[in-house]
């Protein structure tokens, strides 16, 4: 079954109006006709609003309320994903797979050892292109909600930053005691904010490392060998994905 996004004004009642670029796609992609059922997420309260279209419009597709089901696919705790700049496009690749693993939101942040730089405009361009990929993989995988990507932060504000979150934590290299790392995100809890800290290519500066643990940030390890940028982040998201999942 196909899922769309829609603003939340966009469902009226036991209607449901489908503008923009899903009109499109709708009629003269994907073929659809009046009577099929499509699911429909405000991208706010995580519900799937199950609907049949009605009618086939030139600028907007009109949807019938069927049901609404209340529990939706959200992990009970929202996840914040602080990643380096990455070279080339592997911000991108990392940003997908992010959604389908249940990220809540996606910081971008200019470490001192990122090799990308980005000036207002180009980051300005980034962050929209970014967003549109966090879309498209939130329909892919049936989210309840479009997850935000944010500016892009310095180290230090984004530790700021991440004080929103309940525990906070840093792989790093250089960090030790793989038991310490499974005791931390054992004991996770429903409801707790995450915030998770993933380097550059050439990882992370002493110094933000200092600062991470000076701000209440646990390093952890990953295991013996060192990941890649676009793999650390998702395998710690795969973890704490399996654990959280209900």
């Amino acid at each position: 079954m196909y899922q769309f996004f829609v603003e939340p004004r966009q469902i009226q009642g036991n209607k449901v109006i489908i503008t923009g670029g899903d009109v499109n796609h709708i009629k003269n992609v994907l073929r659809m006709k009046p009577g099929e059922e499509i699911s429909i997420s405000n991208g706010m309260d995580g519900k799937e609003y199950r609907c049949g279209i009605e009618e086939l419009g030139e600028e907007e597709i009109v949807c019938e309320l069927r049901f609404i089901k209340e529990e939706g696919v959200e992990l009970p705790s929202k996840i914040y994903l602080f990643q380096g700049l990455p070279k080339a496009d592997k911000m991108e690749l990392i940003i997908q797979k992010a959604v389908e693993l249940g990220v809540y939101e996606i910081i971008p942040v200019a470490c001192k050892r990122a090799v990308v730089k980005l000036d207002e405009k180009k980051a300005k361009n980034k962050i929209t292109r970014w967003q549109g990929i966090a879309q498209a993989a939130a329909k892919q995988s049936r989210r309840g909600i479009i997850p935000k990507v944010k500016e892009v932060m310095s180290f230090n504000e984004a530790a700021n930053y991440s004080k929103c979150a309940d525990v906070r934590m840093i792989p790093y290299e250089l960090a030790e005691d793989i038991e310490k790392t499974r005791a931390l995100i054992g004991g996770l809890k429903p409801g707790e904010d995450i915030a998770i800290f993933i380097g550059p290519e050439g990882g992370f500066a002493g110094e933000e490392v200092e600062t991470a643990i000076k701000e209440g940030m646990e390093p952890i390890t990953l295991g013996r060998r060192i990941l890649r940028t676009e793999t650390a982040g998702m395998a710690v998201l795969s973890i704490i994905m399996y654990h959280l999942e209900r």
